[in-house]
């Protein structure tokens, strides 16, 4: 076996002038437009008023990129951000916290919730939570064509070497490698891949639908527990996490992972006291 393997990959797919088309971008896109897809087929099987779909997409498109730039704005450049306001606004230029894209879907859905389903939060998380995974695990491919967000240098053989200096290399210069090193986007990505797989056998063959917040929570726990023990072995990603017990990404996933434990719980609770009653 190789000892180590380089990753050459460009983060362009092709050019429309001084135009860019990205994987990331392609990823993006293409995983929210297959999560329509699935939510679409939800709506048909509990008959829920279709027109629905697209302002659940809108808010849900929102509620991300705002959330998303926000978290990573405040949760880990706090002090540069205040300072120069502009740039939370080039969101093209990167920086998006995926824990700040699940609080801003969360901010989206009350919204939507309270001006258009006139159902609960939990009923409309329960349905999103599904194919949430699958995006997830699009948006870390495309980290992974980006260079972006790897793990520490290892010497096992599925090591990555990426480019550090990627802006030059895509403009003429050399690469600059980094040691071989864990391609903790792969390692995310399969966990994802692997919480949406046990969401959609959970809502289509189980139906746990009914039990309203069951599969928002599992989707909770499983996403933000294999996101806490990843980050063992990723880089810091701002210079403050440098010997912290915790970094950032653990210390946030902290709440969600026990959140998630709660509206299992309560799920099972609410079950077992309306069958009582029945």
């Amino acid at each position: 076996m190789f000892s180590f393997i380089t990753w050459t990959a460009d983060p362009v797919i092709f050019s429309i002038g001084s135009k860019e088309i990205r994987w990331y971008a392609l990823a993006f896109v293409l995983g929210f437009a297959i999560g329509y897809k699935i939510v679409e087929r939800m709506f048909k099987q509990e008959k829920v008023n279709p027109a629905w779909l697209d302002s659940l997409l809108f808010y849900t498109i929102f509620g991300t990129i705002i959330g998303a730039r926000l978290g990573h704005c405040l949760f880990y450049a706090p002090g540069y951000y205040l300072a120069n306001p502009i740039e939370i606004l080039k969101v093209w230029e990167g920086g998006l916290a995926s824990h700040g894209g699940v609080l801003g879907i969360m901010v989206a859905i009350y919204f939507f919730s309270k001006r258009v389903s006139h159902r609960s939060m939990l009923w409309a998380f329960d349905k999103l939570v599904v194919p949430t995974g699958l995006v997830a695990a699009f948006i870390r491919l495309g980290n992974l064509m980006n260079h972006e967000i790897y793990g520490h240098p290892t010497d096992y053989p599925w090591g990555v070497r990426f480019i550090q200096n990627l802006h030059q290399w895509m403009h003429g210069a050399e690469p600059i490698f980094s040691q071989p090193s864990h391609p903790t986007q792969i390692y995310e990505a399969i966990a994802y891949l692997l919480t949406f797989v046990l969401c959609m056998w959970l809502y289509f063959k189980k139906q746990l639908w009914k039990k309203e917040g069951f599969i928002f929570g599992i989707f909770m726990i499983c996403i933000f527990t294999a996101r806490f023990f990843i980050e063992y072995l990723k880089e810091d990603q701002e210079a403050f996490e440098a010997g912290m017990l915790l970094n950032m990404g653990q210390l946030l996933s902290i709440p969600f992972v026990l959140a998630g434990i709660y509206f299992v719980w309560r799920a099972n609770k609410k079950s077992k006291t309306v069958t009582i009653t029945k």
